[in-house]
């Protein structure tokens, strides 16, 4: 049986994912694009995604994306950048400049600092880091600058052994279930908390668990931690005997007790004889997010 003819024209390599579906929303004028799980690894295969003036939401969480291009501040009118599970490892200046972003998640990625004037963000609410390599340096002078809208902050899974006392200046702080104010710390490398917090007024969350803390500051004492729409999480940490005690009673004993005379004593005692501390107890070098080599 002779074979049918071969042709000698190129063939058309097949449309990507994510082009595909950036095509529809220009045809559509949709202003909303879920580009996760595509397989994007760089901003090049997405042509005229940073030309689409009139996007508002980009989700481009599941990819292997290394770089985001400082062009994405063209996209002036975009609310929401998901940006979860990359790699990344540095996040362009001109990202702060974004007049209407509000929510801004890259968490799981591979970020040891921030870049400069990154507090400098006009209207941002929502701001995950979760899950990078992170820590007390990684922070940019005008971090805190945040405070005048920020409402939820994600900063669990770093490497964290202090948060600067300038945390105070975030009065609007709330969060994690979009509902209610929260500050989530947990597992890092903490070995202080500032008493700054306790003067967070709308904090209702407050997540240290998984950190290297012996004592809290009195002024803690300060937030409303143990209502019906509120959360302390502080398990799995070395405290001193008095709060461990408290907490195998309860969360609200150890409020009331550092809200006492005898607990400020202590913890006066404690600070001003404080030794070396804790020794850490998670190993984070194999981290996903400690990993340079993509695949």
């Amino acid at each position: 049986m002779e074979n049918g003819p071969v042709s000698c024209l190129p063939t058309t390599p097949k449309m990507s994912k994510a082009k595909k579906v950036i095509e529809e929303a220009l045809e559509n004028q949709n202003p909303e694009l879920d580009l996760a799980d595509k397989g994007v690894v760089s901003f090049e295969e997405m042509p005229g995604l940073i030309d689409m003036h009139n996007i508002t939401r980009i989700t481009l969480s599941h990819n292997k994306i290394q770089k985001v291009p400082p062009g994405i501040a063209n996209l002036t009118q975009l609310e929401m950048l998901n940006l979860f599970n990359n790699h990344i490892e540095e996040l362009p200046v001109s990202l702060s400049s974004m007049p209407k972003l509000r929510i801004l998640n890259v968490g799981m990625n591979r970020l040891d600092s921030l870049p400069r004037g990154f507090g400098a963000f006009a209207v941002l609410e929502v701001l995950d880091l979760t899950y990078n390599n992170l820590n007390e340096s990684s922070l940019p002078g005008n971090f805190f600058m945040l405070g005048k809208t920020l409402r939820a902050l994600y900063l669990g899974d770093n490497d964290f052994e202090t948060i600067p006392p300038e945390i105070g200046q975030l009065k609007n702080l709330q969060i994690l279930n979009f509902c209610f104010p929260q500050l989530v710390l947990r597992e890092n490398d903490l070995i202080d908390i500032p008493k700054e917090i306790g003067y967070l007024p709308r904090l209702r969350e407050l997540h240290i668990q998984a950190n290297r803390l012996t004592v809290l500051p009195p002024e803690l004492g300060n937030l409303d931690l143990f209502g019906n729409k509120s959360v302390l999480r502080m398990e799995f940490n070395p405290w001193v005997a008095p709060i461990a005690d408290q907490l195998q009673v309860g969360v609200s004993h150890v409020i009331d007790y550092i809200r006492s005379e005898t607990y400020r004593y202590l913890y006066n005692r404690h600070i001003a004889a404080r030794g070396p501390p804790p020794p850490k107890l998670n190993d984070k070098t194999r981290k996903i997010s400690r990993n340079r080599q993509y695949s």
